[in-house]
């Protein structure tokens, strides 16, 4: 077990003497969500890597900011508010963002190191952007630098 997965396990089990039903359910989903995707990279009782952990975390934050939309929009405030109390509580999980700087920094220099000159590279200018930073920025982001410079 990683170091998040047993983090999530220990606060699970704080959440529960805490009687904090938001941070429970959302580690709950967590967990099931960080099971189902082991299950789905090589059956019952493989691991995930660190990093594939926090795409399973990004990846139910943007649920959630899918639903804080959806809710905003149909006027229910309420259950938008419950969402962002959860996208606050899974935000703890992830490792430290990156600066802008930071970011520029990585997308210059994956592009010298691919030797990129267009669009057409962008694929493999990603492919070591996203290596380099390990999930401390998002895709969408890292992306849009990468259009910026490559023409």
């Amino acid at each position: 077990m990683n170091n998040t997965t047993q983090q999530i396990t220990d606060d699970i089990k704080t959440a529960m003497r805490e009687r904090n039903k938001i941070a429970l359910n959302v580690l709950r989903a967590l967990k099931s969500a960080i099971t189902n995707a082991s299950i789905d990279k090589g059956g019952a009782g493989t691991q995930l890597e660190e990093n594939e952990v926090v795409n399973v975390i990004r990846k139910q934050i943007k649920q959630r900011l899918d639903s804080v939309s959806q809710y905003e929009s149909a006027g229910r405030s309420e259950l938008a508010e419950n969402e962002k109390a959860e996208i606050t509580v899974l935000e703890s999980y992830l490792p430290a963002a990156l600066s802008v700087d930071e970011i520029v920094a990585a997308v210059e220099s994956a592009i010298t190191e691919t030797g990129a000159e267009s669009k057409r590279d962008m694929g493999k200018v990603m492919k070591l952007l996203q290596a380099k930073t390990e999930g401390r920025a998002d895709g969408k982001i890292l992306s849009q630098e990468v259009m910026k410079r490559l023409s």
